[in-house]
């Protein structure tokens, strides 16, 4: 937010007030308790100017996903995290793209795929479950997210070229289809995205997904219902449950055409 100021979760959040202090990694950071922010934050003013950053890193740990049940290790840095990933800033990691490899990918390259990245931040958007009872009147958090000039014309000549595009997450998703005109042209994009999809919404950009198996009344279920139907993901879901897949972050994941 600017001038030491974040936005951030903090538990138990009932006990926190305005003024409130905070020392953080047995004195590494410091913070004061600016008041509430938006869905469930707040807003924290650090102490700390220099090295912050790397101050973070010293004293933070990676934020697993909490059905794990055990706190986090250092092999963590490696387990949640991407191959592909490059950029600091996301809450937590994009799950479908847990599945690749460097070698999965190579092989992806051999059989003709062309791998384009963009930046994505995921943030309290992807994880905040629906708590409305209008399915309408939900509101997604606004994520980061960047497609570069160069990911964009790629993007554009594989469609034009009668190729398709996979995104490789619902975030992914939510960026590309942010980036596109009503015609499904990508433009080159950097800023934040509140896009919300559910049923009914006309996808532009995006030709197949790869994503995991989602929790009960998340919005990412409802991506995944707009994508390929109702209906449909409702067979995929009762045959993951009988073939006993494995749900939620570290879960399988499924490709959907």
């Amino acid at each position: 937010m600017g001038n030491g100021v974040w936005e951030a979760l903090i538990r138990p959040g009932r006990r926190m007030h305005r003024g409130t202090r905070l020392v953080l990694g047995n004195g590494l950071l410091h913070a004061e308790v600016l008041g509430r922010g938006k869905e469930h934050t707040f807003h924290v003013r650090f102490q700390e100017k220099e090295d912050f950053h790397q101050r973070v890193e010293q004293a933070g740990q990676v934020p697993i996903p909490p059905y794990l049940r055990r706190e986090p290790v250092e092999k963590d840095r490696e387990w949640y995290q991407c191959v592909y990933a490059r950029v600091n800033g996301a809450v937590a990691a994009p799950t479908a793209g847990l599945h690749f490899t460097p070698e999965l990918l190579e092989r992806c390259r051999q059989a003709g795929v062309e791998i384009v990245e963009i930046t994505l931040h995921v943030s309290l958007g992807t994880f905040q479950p629906i708590q409305t009872e209008e399915v309408e009147a939900h509101r997604i958090h606004p994520e980061y997210a960047e497609v570069s000039p160069e990911a964009a014309e790629r993007l554009n000549q594989r469609r034009q070229a009668g190729g398709r595009i996979v995104a490789v997450g619902t975030t992914c998703v939510r960026t590309l289809e942010t980036a596109a005109d009503s015609e499904g042209e990508i433009h080159p994009f950097r800023g934040l995205t509140d896009l919300y999809i559910f049923p009914g919404y006309r996808f532009k950009a995006v030709d197949a997904l790869v994503t995991n198996f989602h929790l009960p009344k998340s919005s990412l279920l409802l991506l995944v219902a707009a994508f390929m139907g109702y209906d449909f993901m409702k067979k995929a879901y009762e045959e993951a449950v009988r073939e006993r897949y494995r749900f939620y972050s570290y879960g399988d994941a499924m490709l959907i055409l």
